[in-house]
């Protein structure tokens, strides 16, 4: 069994933030492969369903965390404690700064780069996860990554984040199959990027 866990902030007031990406992210999975509908658990919302890979199907867990960004790792901890699995049946969608708008990239382990969510999810099951990083851009100074992350993609930025993931929803048999770089190249592949300096593609407005 694999688990997808998204990282956001619960509630309409969040729901088109930067932040709120990965909710998205994993949210567009369960709607292709028409996942069960969304049920409370594991202080977060889950969906289940089933994914069709080439050595068979694999089921499948989406999970948004209901703690607020920086305390997801009290969810995932428990739904990998459930369902007795380890830190590499876990991939975790997030906001990523250090990438250009855009740009998507796995990666399995690492630090949390300043990113408290990671750092919650670390700190609960340790860094082994797989992540998936949807690059969103950075505004240029440390100061303003706050108030951009928490802030609304512009309508500008409507069609690559449309783009994105339903590329990350289409591919998923690759990452589902445990492939995560074909998977990483095939999203690439359905929703090009340019590879731009990530303080020069963020916040348009």
């Amino acid at each position: 069994m694999l688990i997808l866990a998204g990282q956001g902030n619960p509630g309409p007031a969040y729901a088109g933030n930067r932040h709120n990406i990965g909710f998205r992210a994993v949210d567009a999975i369960a709607a292709r492969w028409g996942f069960g509908p969304e049920r409370s658990r594991f202080q977060g919302l889950a969906r289940e369903g089933t994914i069709d890979t080439p050595g068979g199907a694999v089921k499948v867990l989406t999970l948004r965390p209901q703690t607020f960004y920086n305390e997801s790792g009290r969810s995932v901890a428990a739904a990998l404690k459930f369902y007795k699995l380890t830190p590499a049946d876990l991939v975790l969608f997030y906001d990523e700064i250090d990438l250009a708008a855009g740009r998507f990239r796995m990666k399995t382990g690492g630090g949390a780069a300043g990113n408290n969510g990671v750092r919650s999810v670390s700190a609960s099951i340790g860094p082994d996860f797989r992540r998936a990083r949807l690059g969103i851009g950075h505004p240029g100074h440390k100061d303003k990554v706050h108030g951009y992350v928490l802030s609304d993609f512009h309508k500008t930025e409507t069609s690559w984040v449309s783009d994105t993931l339903k590329a990350v929803a289409d591919a998923a048999p690759l990452l589902a199959a445990g492939e995560d770089e074909r998977y990483q190249a095939e999203v690439m592949r359905l929703a090009p990027a340019e590879k731009l300096d990530p303080r020069r593609s963020g916040d348009p407005a």
